[in-house]
């Protein structure tokens, strides 16, 4: 073992005073390989930052949320066919809460896109959500400060609204805004708390951008008329029992919607799960791809290292045939040459690292990235690995030289 480390320690010392003695070739060798881990590593960070980020998303969703509308999230239906289904009614609701016994909460949701006001300050098309006070506990969001309306305040229709983070950013930029009256479309409404800011891909869809009135105000001032989509979004008791709650909720809005039995049904459940299912295939597909071209950049630059440790060898005969000479065995030549092949490619990966680091700060300015330590730790093993295997026949080449013949090499 000690014998080992001592040669290890001569082949690290060799090689280092080879690549200081040919710094510019050695900064042109470890390109392909600087390209390659800086392709690996920014891809793989993309990708990482991509799926972080859509597993927040989808959060908002609510992992034990079911959300009944005319429309599904993902279809192969012909469009044609979903889009002349009739449009549900805000009094669903009652009957689900009636007859559904799986269910925790439920609660109808009617929007429209609204200018929004207060003072100076304006927010020009927010989501304008109408519906019950039970829409706290059947979406389970969270309010970061203040409350949401009442049953009674719900049931009046009264002028009350809770707003989202992206709302409070753009109307109350340095003031609470609890307890300030918004104007929305020119209709007066009272702030009585605001959500936590939920962020990810789907921002439109989350509470960020919207404003949430008791749904008799919003039939009041903006109508629910027949072209108007309803959403009944429902809260499962128990998440074990999900599909369950969507055998019993398919029953109930069946007879809702008065469908006989071999009728198709006219609406869908969506859940979370639609959107999990439909985006890891699409991710992985992404990723299988990526890295299959920048695994062609790490050919390149592999390919790179063993023509300059051909080139290194052939230099170098003479000094190999004196230590072959002077008893030094195969093996020490062999590890030697990989010493020196592996050495040029970590010096490659740790700048391939640096710039993929730095661009990965740029890249998050504009889609969100994550580079977890395991990432570094695999770009470092890439490039020891490609350095070993582009430097072993080059290596093997030295190790099986005849001392006599590399003497006489001039």
């Amino acid at each position: 073992m000690l014998y080992f480390l001592t040669e290890l320690k001569e082949g690290l010392s060799i090689s280092f005073r080879s690549i200081r003695a040919n710094k510019m070739r050695s900064v042109l060798t470890t390109l392909g390989i600087i390209i390659g881990i800086w392709a690996v590593t920014v891809m793989a960070t993309a990708i990482e930052g991509v799926n972080i980020a859509f597993d927040k998303s989808a959060e908002a969703f609510g992992t034990d949320v079911l959300y009944i509308q005319k429309f599904p999230w993902v279809s192969n239906e012909d469009w044609q066919t979903i889009r002349n289904r009739p449009n549900l009614k805000t009094h669903y609701a009652d009957k689900i809460e009636r007859h559904a016994s799986l269910i925790e909460a439920v609660a109808p949701v009617v929007a429209t896109r609204r200018r929004a006001t207060y003072g100076n300050n304006a927010i020009e098309d927010p989501m304008i959500s109408g519906t019950t006070n039970a829409y706290l506990f059947a979406a389970g969001v969270t309010l970061e400060d203040g409350r949401f309306f009442t049953e009674e305040e719900s049931k009046g229709g009264r002028p009350v609204c809770a707003i989202g983070a992206t709302v409070v950013e753009n109307l109350f930029p340095r003031e609470d805004p609890i307890g300030k009256t918004i104007r929305v479309a020119g209709h007066p409404y009272t702030v009585l708390g605001f959500f936590e800011k939920q962020g990810g891909l789907f921002g439109e869809f989350t509470s960020d951008t919207r404003i949430y009135i008791p749904l008799l105000s919003f039939q009041s001032h903006f109508g629910i008329g027949k072209h108007r989509h309803v959403t009944i979004q429902v809260r499962v008791a128990d998440q074990e029992s999900m599909e369950d709650a969507k055998m019993e909720l398919e029953g109930i809005m069946r007879k809702v919607r008065r469908l006989s039995p071999g009728d198709r049904d006219n609406f869908n459940i969506n859940q979370q799960e639609l959107l999990t299912d439909t985006f890891d295939p699409i991710s992985a597909t992404i990723a299988a791809i990526g890295l299959f071209i920048t695994g062609l950049s790490l050919l390149v630059g592999g390919v790179g290292i063993m023509n300059i440790m051909f080139m290194s060898v052939t230099e170098r005969t003479k000094e190999i045939g004196i230590r072959k000479a002077i008893g030094a065995p195969k093996r020490t030549i062999l590890l030697q040459f990989l010493i020196e092949a592996a050495s040029l490619c970590v010096i490659g990966g740790v700048i391939g690292l640096f710039v993929a680091y730095v661009t990965s700060l740029i890249v998050d300015q504009f889609l969100p990235t994550s580079m977890p330590i395991v990432v570094v730790f695999i770009a470092i093993a890439i490039s020891i690995s490609v350095g070993v295997i582009a430097g072993f026949l080059p290596a093997y080449r030295a190790a099986k030289m005849d001392p006599v013949e590399a003497l006489r090499h001039e």
